[in-house]
């Protein structure tokens, strides 16, 4: 029998910064195995705003090099995926009593200059007594700012990155939990458990990765034994969805009393997300749940804006992350740093350990580069940096001709609704034909589980990106939760099952 593979990289954690490790590393040549205890994205990066931005309140923390890094980066993510990522410009009210209008212009000034836009629109000043911008608002409005940033579907971004990424050469396993990784003969002898039969296997590799997230000091204590670990500090964000406020396809960023700000984002079509909070967190990262006094925060602040009111009673569903800070010891969360940080640990003779702490998903392709440094110190050279140019799967096409391959797709296919088509290319991009197939109706589609989600479209979410369960379509690859009923979302989850179950018994075999 032969012996196992040696891996040149194991990488812990499936979040984005864990796949896009992943991705560069493989599509340099190194042989790449990736665990995720759940499904990807399961955790801080399915809970986002779900922006690519500079970061505009960062600048008064001084965190220039980490906004210059991030206001480059939206224009690359955008143009190497232009199906889930496109401009949003964003409406900020001037409130007199907060920031003085000096400081706002000041701070959109640098925010337009120092990160080389060159496609997105600059500022502007507006008069919110005129623009469309101003009707859903309070009248004591007068004046405001936009200026532009990215809007990005945050799970979809880290499924298409493992895609590519295992595309590429990598091996990607979901539902896998690393119970153990202890050094020896100059390799990781890392003890993987698939939770769903809980059966145990070892892997051997020559460097380690642990990008956990919030787990990283887990990680290195229950993991790798070191239990004085203590690197980052959790700080929970949570946000709501409600009915639609507005019309206008403009984001609104409202400034508050505390100093804090809140976003409210046309979101899914027919609804409003409003976010986020940021409060310090202990315990299961997993177990994050909105608060009452979180929704009662957002709420309110929501509604020292608009002119109807948000109301509990609005909210059609909540979500809550803990983000994993890097603690530079800031006295309050929303202080903490937002940049990201890389330490290795590579004590002579032995196997390299490397770990990442913090960052965020605007900047996963900067942090993943930073990483494969570190990883060509000790492994040695096997490629450039290459992820700048390289589309992401699906999107292979120019920013500006989301609308004309969508035409395209209704050509091809005249059977689908115009809604349906927009839907499946915001998701999926040119790989929308791999579902599609030969399909000439939408029986050729097979079982419609409610929204226009279809089997077709299931059966490649299972076989393309690891989706496993109803909470994984439904939550995590196409929000069609917000719009399946409940009994809906039961006969899916019956389906998953079965597919599991049938998937399990063909391997076995």
């Amino acid at each position: 029998m032969d012996a196992p593979r040696i891996h040149d990289i194991f990488v812990i954690g499936g979040g984005i910064n864990g796949c896009g490790i992943a991705r560069d590393a493989a599509g340099r040549g190194y042989s790449v195995f990736l665990a995720e205890m759940n499904d990807l994205a399961s955790g801080t990066s399915s809970a986002s705003t779900k922006l690519i931005h500079g970061g505009l309140r960062y600048l008064e923390f001084y965190e220039f090099r980490l906004v210059r890094e991030a206001l480059m980066e939206r224009e690359v993510l955008w143009r190497n995926a232009p199906h889930i990522i496109w401009p949003l410009r964003f409406v900020l009210p001037y409130q007199k009593g907060l920031r003085p209008a000096w400081m706002l212009r000041l701070g959109l000034f640098l925010y337009d200059h120092i990160g080389g836009r060159k496609l997105l629109p600059p500022t502007r000043t507006i008069d919110m007594r005129r623009d469309a911008a101003g009707r859903p608002l309070k009248r004591l409005f007068s004046k405001g700012f936009e200026y532009s940033d990215c809007w990005v579907n945050d799970a979809r971004m880290v499924a298409l990155v493992a895609r590519d990424a295992a595309d590429r050469g990598a091996l990607v396993h979901t539902r896998t939990r690393v119970a153990e990784a202890r050094r020896r003969d100059r390799l990781w002898h890392i003890t993987v458990v698939d939770t769903r039969t809980g059966e145990t296997t070892t892997e051997r590799a020559r460097l380690l990765v642990n990008a956990a997230g919030p787990w990283v000091d887990t990680v290195l204590q229950e993991t790798l034994g070191r239990n004085n670990a203590h690197n980052v500090r959790l700080v929970q964000g949570s946000h709501i969805v409600i009915r639609r406020k507005f019309e206008d396809p403009r984001a609104y960023i409202f400034q508050n009393k505390d100093g804090r700000i809140v976003f409210a984002i046309p979101y899914e079509e027919d609804f409003t997300l409003v976010g986020t909070t940021d409060r310090d967190y202990e315990g299961d990262p997993h177990k994050a749940k909105i608060s009452d006094a979180e929704i009662d925060y957002l709420c309110a602040a929501a509604s020292e804006y608009f002119a109807e009111p948000v109301e509990r009673g609005d909210i059609v569903w909540t979500y809550s992350g803990v983000r994993p800070l890097f603690d530079d010891g800031a006295s309050k969360a929303q202080e903490a740093t937002r940049d990201y940080v890389i330490k290795a640990d590579a004590p002579t003779g032995e196997a390299p350990l490397i770990n990442s702490f913090g960052g965020k998903i605007t900047t996963f392709r900067r942090l993943s580069e930073s990483v494969l440094e570190k990883i060509e110190d000790h492994l040695g050279k096997r490629g450039k940096p290459w992820t700048a140019e390289a589309p992401l799967p699906g999107g292979d096409f120019a920013t500006s001709a989301f609308d004309e391959e969508v035409s395209k797709l209704r050509r091809d296919y005249p059977f689908l609704e115009t809604g349906h088509a927009r839907r499946l290319f915001r998701l999926y991009g040119t790989r929308s034909r791999n579902i599609l197939g030969s399909a000439r109706s939408e029986t050729d589609l097979g079982h419609c589980f409610g929204a226009d989600l279809y089997e077709a479209e299931i059966r490649y979410l299972v076989r393309e990106e690891w989706a496993l369960t109803a909470e994984d379509v439904l939550w995590r690859r196409t929000k069609r939760g917000l719009k399946l009923s409940r009994d809906e979302a039961a006969r899916l989850d019956d389906f998953m099952r079965n597919e599991t179950d049938s998937r399990k018994t063909a391997s076995a075999k």
